[in-house]
């Protein structure tokens, strides 16, 4: 699923068991354990033992494509001698952060075999990502958490957040705006991506998080034939409004033989509130079906707000969703965008990383940011994951001192930053990976 402009994978150095000690994680690395590349010959080894550790057994067509997936990626194993005990892949990402672009490896496929639990497999690959990273000059990455416990305590805090929503479509959907009244069409799955693709990154840079698409990542991942977590869904379609394209959704529907017709929004884009309106009311009046469900929407998302009746639009569940490591805190910083002038002292905690520890100054307005270490006393203590939290915009600093996570010790820091960090949109993110 390579999405990426960024360079191509390098090979990585054998690392010891002494260096990727150094995690922070308190979890010691056994003797013997070496953490190398893992050579495109072995990647059926790595998808064998990610398949054991997940308890998946995918047909065929599906080992293939995770196959082509990982010869594109970063490849990370643990080897117990000649034994692959655990691997990371990485995909070698480009991510819209607030103002501009920045390289983003995404962790994948991550897996530690059975009989190498708790003797530092994940840490000893985490530091190998790190090492890797810093080599190339890669300032931030990115995954989605299988279980968030885990990958907080390894500087991972969560950059963006998705809610999902529920709309009874047993009658026509009750708006409080007026659609875009121009017609909508249908478009056939193999005409999408040239359709789409232009639209989405334009759409992408407004807001954070959002990974950049190739067309390979558009033909097998968005218009695949079949859903992987539910075969009884139909092949992808696609409606989309205005000439030149002004909105577009991506959704599949199930029969209503034994249950209510169901349409499933993978995705919906609109230049305008009118436009979602009206892809919102096309998706909500398919016939036989009387659940329209989307899952992922962005927490800002205006259809909640012009839905006219709440009790036939739902919000079912809001939950973390990209979750973000900030490898270097200063080119992290001076990537993106700031909203309003910001000067003050940050005290960040990183237990991995200690380049990215320290009192630092941050002196930041529309037109630059600096980000040098300092003497000064701290205006702001922060962890490393709760900065990454807060860096496409999704959290606010005030947040989390109220919540006791980051400690002011200027007043009015936080509120400074909160300011400086404001994006005009959240920060979103649909792209699993």
């Amino acid at each position: 699923m390579d999405q990426s402009t960024a360079p191509a994978p390098e090979t990585t150095t054998e690392t010891t068991t002494e260096v990727a000690t150094e995690t922070g994680t308190g979890t010691p690395i056994e003797t013997g354990i070496v953490f190398r590349e893992v050579p495109e010959t072995q990647i059926d080894r790595a998808l064998a033992l990610a398949y054991l550790v997940f308890h998946e057994s995918p047909a065929e067509d599906k080992r293939k494509h995770h196959h082509e997936v990982l010869r594109d990626c970063l490849r990370i194993g643990a080897y117990d001698g000649d034994e692959l005990v655990g691997f990371a892949g990485a995909h070698p990402f480009s991510l819209s952060v607030p103002g501009g672009e920045l390289p983003c490896p995404g962790l994948t496929f991550v897996s530690v075999a059975p009989t190498h639990r708790r003797r530092g497999v994940l840490a000893g690959m985490i530091a190998e990502l790190y090492r890797v990273c810093a080599a190339k000059g890669w300032p931030i990455a990115s995954l989605w958490a299988s279980e968030a416990a885990i990958y907080g305590r390894f500087g991972f805090g969560p950059g963006t957040r998705g809610r999902s929503v529920e709309i009874d479509s047993r009658e026509p959907l009750r708006l409080r705006i007026a659609p875009d009244a121009r017609p909508l069409r249908l478009v056939d799955p193999a005409d999408a991506p040239a359709l789409l693709a232009p639209f989405y990154e334009r759409t992408r840079a407004a807001r954070g998080g959002r990974a950049a698409r190739t067309d390979e990542w558009w033909r097998k991942e968005w218009m695949a034939e079949k859903d992987d977590e539910d075969e009884a869904l139909s092949p992808p379609r696609i409606v989309a409004l205005g000439e030149p394209l002004a909105g577009y959704a991506i959704y599949r529907t199930k029969s209503g033989d034994d249950a209510p017709g169901i349409v499933q929004v993978y995705e919906l884009e609109a230049e305008t509130p009118a436009v979602a309106a009206a892809l919102w009311r096309y998706l909500a009046s398919i016939d036989l079906t009387r659940k329209v469900r989307a899952w992922g929407r962005p927490v800002d998302d205006a259809l909640p707000l012009f839905a006219a009746d709440r009790d036939q639009v739902r919000l079912t569940e809001e939950f973390p969703a990209l979750w973000v490591r900030l490898l270097d805190v200063r080119a992290a910083l001076r990537g993106r965008a700031w909203a309003a002038p910001v000067d003050v002292v940050l005290d960040v905690h990183d237990g991995h990383l200690p380049v990215n520890s320290g009192p630092h100054r941050l002196t930041a307005t529309p037109d630059g940011c600096a980000y040098d270490s300092t003497t000064a006393a701290a205006d702001l203590s922060i962890d490393v994951r709760d900065l990454a939290a807060c860096y496409l915009g999704d959290t606010r600093v005030s947040e989390l001192v109220r919540a006791g996570l980051a400690t002011e010790h200027t007043a009015g820091t936080a509120a400074a930053l909160d300011a400086a960090l404001h994006t005009p949109q959240l920060p979103h993110t649909v792209d699993e990976f």
